[in-house]
């Protein structure tokens, strides 16, 4: 029977088939104890239970459990638990099967994983904030029970990412950001760089399809010229390895696409400026493996004598991992080519350790079989951080969210302790975090510390190597401000719950102070005359208003019972007047836009792109967090007042509405022609010469006729930076005034500021 006479059904049985087929050879080629018959026996339920249902692009949907659980076992490495969860991960959720029923059949260590797996289902969010933020609990207390349910959830939205094109763009907006908001963080974290790259550049290639392509064109263009560089600078150390008897592979590694993008925009360069797109890495295979660390450091010093090292880029994970368990030595040479190289030299343990995370320390154990076990420390340190944030979460689940991300992003360093123990920190962080890491008590007492046995402030920011030595103080208290100088999540959390406890005392106080107060002008306190007095006070909110009069931020007097007699004069009265006037002002301000705003009607095609014109765009509201205009990447959002806010999808307000509101994004496609113009601000940088500016200034408004609205220039010791307002029509205005700007002789930076 040839493929034209097959029936779908059969079709659909030869590609299921050959996936299945695929992932059993895997697992059997791997060093897992072999339980096939406990998989097939997985894979044979899923089938039936997902039996004629069908995912978007069309494909039989069980081969979405299948790829999850190929991703589980030949990208992670994980054994046959991880495997049959991923195989059965929505079987709860989408058919009429419990988890008492995988129970049943596949034991309460399979059921367990799936449960949890069923809880954080459909996106860690739903359509409310606090919806979001408790199904943001489940992940993490899940996830601190059983490690491999976030794993599992990891791989499933690997695929998901993997196969974003059948989704409508809004939808891929919202899971693009959600999976750079918090996925790609949990991979970092959990050790899977390999996973957290691809998870990164499918979210850009989603969110900015045009520079990706634009990055992916140049990355290939330049790859003869990179390979040539790689030959060169590989070769004489590989004469060096092979007289040292090492058994070893060089690899080429070049930087992901998002990475170059992302240093692109942070450091406001272009792709040629970037240096380190190529780098080294050195895995060997160590003679006797509890040398390996030693055999790493002699790699180092055969290679440093080949090509000059740089002083200040030696890495050292070695001795002390990262928290994610990545261990390596990093060094960076200067090629005869006169190109800085990092070369990264690593067992091919650590580097397995690198790709697959901590599911690798379980290959290296004796028992095969991928149970977790409790000796990752740092994992668990981390997850003991998570857990304690969780037992006091904050209110607000926006901040909840950001806390949890502070662990996630941090680059780590080391610190000392008096007694000369070490403790990892995240990069960037201060003394006092340093006090609330050791304990609760000692940061909310802390008034100082001694780093290098030098006294310095709270907020001094520490490095690696620092010892540190809290000082504290009986009468010292948590201050309000603490919070904008501390950048641990464990600091930032123990101090909002100190506060919100400080708060809650100074309003019981503040409200019993009232009650007091009007007693003895013969009044009882009602929620009418806390209002009222709220509102005479400029408080908008009871609360607000209690905690003043705690804190004696507000006296009370005469002139409040005045107030409440109706009796107010002299400058209340023209406090109340001042009150009318800027009320009335705000309403006319506001109604002009009410009357043009799009709102956004109840069975509205949100699949559908919004197309914004000359003729509509003012129906539209444009914060000024990013300052979108046409040509940009741009996203709409939908309000709580359903009016629709432009942003561009790379503003970091956006990143939070796609992960927290995913539902409310919509496509935004631009059909402008060049009648309106828009505000835009380059930022340039360079060596100051006489009558530089005046050749600027020709370029953008005699040669490309571009006004120019403001012009803000600083120099220093022969270096100027400086900023130019213009009035262009769209983004190519824009890359066109740039390209223009790349030939005057002696400007160095050019770039645009969001």
């Amino acid at each position: 029977m040839n493929e034209e006479q097959m029936t779908q059904e059969e079709r659909d049985d030869i590609l299921i088939n050959g996936a299945f087929e695929k992932l059993l050879n895997d697992y059997t080629a791997s060093r897992h104890r072999k339980k096939v018959d406990l998989i097939t026996k997985a894979f044979n339920f899923a089938r039936q239970a997902h039996k004629g249902v069908r995912r978007l692009s069309g494909e039989p949907y069980i081969l979405h459990p299948i790829a999850v659980a190929q991703i589980a076992c030949s990208e992670i490495g994980l054994g046959s638990t991880s495997i049959c969860s991923a195989l059965l991960h929505d079987v709860v959720e989408d058919t009429d099967y419990t988890v008492e029923d995988i129970e049943n059949m596949f034991g309460p260590k399979i059921a367990q994983i799936v449960d949890g797996l069923t809880k954080i289902s459909g996106g860690i969010f739903g359509e409310q904030a606090s919806a979001q933020a408790e199904n943001f609990k489940k992940l993490l207390l899940t996830m601190s029970e059983d490690i491999r349910v976030i794993l599992i959830k990891i791989c499933d939205r690997l695929h998901n990412m993997r196969t974003l094109d059948s989704q409508p763009a809004n939808k891929q907006y919202k899971i693009a950001g959600e999976t750079l908001y918090l996925y790609a963080p949990l991979a970092n974290r959990l050790g899977l760089y390999k996973i957290k790259s691809e998870l990164e550049n499918l979210s850009f290639k989603f969110e900015h399809p045009d520079e990706y392509n634009a990055i992916e064109a140049k990355l290939q263009s330049t790859r003869a010229q990179r390979d040539e560089l790689f030959n060169q600078f590989t070769a004489p150390i590989e004469d060096a390895l092979h007289q040292m008897g090492i058994k070893y592979e060089i690899k080429e590694r070049v930087k992901s696409p998002y990475s170059i993008w992302n240093k692109m925009q942070n450091k406001h360069v272009t792709f040629e400026e970037i240096y380190d797109i190529l780098a080294v890495r050195i895995i060997f295979t160590p003679r006797i493996r509890e040398e390996e660390v030693n055999e790493c450091f002699n790699i180092y010093v055969a290679v440093s004598k080949i090509y000059k090292s740089h002083p200040d880029r030696l890495r050292d994970w070695l001795s002390h991992p990262k928290a994610n368990g990545y261990q390596a030595l990093h060094v960076t040479l200067m090629s005869k080519q006169g190109r800085w190289i990092e070369v990264q030299i690593r067992s091919d343990r650590m580097d397995e350790i690198a790709e697959q995370g901590f599911a690798a320390h379980w290959k290296y154990k004796d028992g095969v079989e991928e149970e977790y076990t409790e000796d990752e420390n740092e994992l668990n340190d981390w997850l003991h951080t998570i857990k304690e944030i969780l037992d006091d979460p904050q209110p607000d689940a926006m901040d909840f969210l950001d806390t949890i991300k502070l662990n996630l992003f941090a680059s780590e360093i080391f610190v000392f302790t008096p007694k000369g123990e070490i403790r990892t920190l995240p990069a960037g962080c201060t003394a006092l975090d340093f006090a609330f890491s050791v304990h609760t008590f000692l940061g909310s007492h802390c008034i100082g510390a001694k780093v290098n046995h030098k006294l310095v402030p709270l907020s001094h920011k520490l490095h690696s190597g620092d010892q540190v030595e809290i000082l504290t103080s009986k009468s010292q208290h948590v201050s309000p401000s603490w919070i904008n100088f501390v950048s641990t999540a464990k600091a930032k959390a123990k101090i909002q719950a100190i506060l919100r406890r400080d708060n809650r005392e100074s309003r019981r106080k503040g409200e019993e102070i009232l009650s007091e107060f009007l007693q003895r002008h013969n009044r009882e306190l009602t929620p009418a005359i806390a209002d009222r007095l709220a509102e005479f006070h400029e408080y908008p909110k009871r609360a607000e208003f209690y905690q003043a009069i705690g804190e004696k931020v507000v006296i009370l007097g005469e002139k409040d019972i005045d107030e409440l007699n109706g009796k107010s004069k002299g400058e209340e009265s023209t406090k109340g007047w001042r009150k009318l006037v800027r009320f009335v002002a705000k309403k006319r301000k506001e109604d002009l836009p009410k009357q043009e705003l799009f709102v956004v009607p109840e069975k509205f095609n949100r699949k559908k792109p919004i197309y914004i014109s000359e003729e509509n765009i003012t129906q539209y509201k444009f914060p000024s967090c990013c300052h979108p205009i046409p040509g940009d990447d741009a996203l709409g959002y939908i309000t709580n007042k359903n009016q629709v806010e432009i942003h561009k999808r790379a503003c970091p307000v956006a990143a939070k509405l796609k992960t927290s509101y995913g539902n409310r994004i919509l496509d935004i496609k631009w059909d402008m022609h060049k009648k309106l113009y828009f505000d835009a601000t380059i930022r340039l940088g360079g060596i100051d010469r006489l009558g530089l500016l005046n050749e600027v200034t020709q370029v953008i408004s005699a040669q490309l006729n571009v006004n120019i609205h403001t012009v803000n220039f600083t120099c220093e010791d022969g270096i100027f930076d400086g900023s130019i307002e213009l009035r262009v029509h769209d983004r190519d205005d824009v890359k066109a005034i740039i390209s223009s700007l790349k030939k005057i002789p002696d400007l160095k930076e050019i770039s645009q500021i969001m």
